[in-house]
């Protein structure tokens, strides 16, 4: 290993540089996602160690919620139909989101303070964000529904043009 090597991005790691194999190494979500996954794990060790009947179910849970994440990203990647992609980006944003809410149980149940899970917040919120972008890309329904602006008043009535009344007749022959 030579020092010039570049550093792996997810672990530093400088045995397996090189470009990405599958398409969905390209994206930078799921770069993050793993290097969400490596801040995770340790602090999943050390919760356990802290007090395992407290912490049991969210450290589960944390643990596969993150993986869930980074699994739909790289599925929803490879799809596709625009609107499966979307909906696996979407179960992704779902996933990252409940993580970030299992970071907020560890600080609840005070086996962390905010200050040591504020890191994986913030890697959570990027994620987050990136994957609302991309469902919003490749989601069609998304441009074709929406509500049209109307304006609503209250009060008197606007005023209206006088209306004509223009009637047309039409003649029925009459059969006798």
């Amino acid at each position: 290993m030579s020092p010039s090597q570049p550093n792996d991005p997810i672990t530093g790691d400088r045995r397996f540089p090189g470009p990405a194999i599958f398409d969905h190494e390209k994206l930078h979500v799921y770069q993050l996602q793993l290097r969400f996954i490596a801040w995770v794990t340790p602090l999943i060790e050390e919760a356990r160690t802290i007090s395992i009947p407290k912490t049991r179910e969210v450290c589960d849970q944390l643990d596969r919620a993150s993986l869930s994440s980074v699994l739909n990203t790289a599925e929803g990647n490879g799809k596709r139909q625009r609107q499966v992609r979307a909906k696996f980006f979407d179960d992704a944003r779902g996933s990252a989101t409940e993580s970030a809410a299992c970071l907020d149980a560890l600080v609840a149940k005070r086996i962390f303070t905010r200050d040591r899970i504020v890191e994986g917040k913030l890697m959570l919120l990027r994620t987050v964000s990136m994957l609302c972008k991309l469902v919003d890309r490749f989601d069609e329904a998304g441009d074709q529904l929406h509500e049209q602006s109307l304006e609503y008043r209250i009060g008197p009535k606007a005023p209206t043009a006088p209306r004509t009344r223009t009637r047309t007749r039409t003649r029925r022959n009459r059969i006798v």
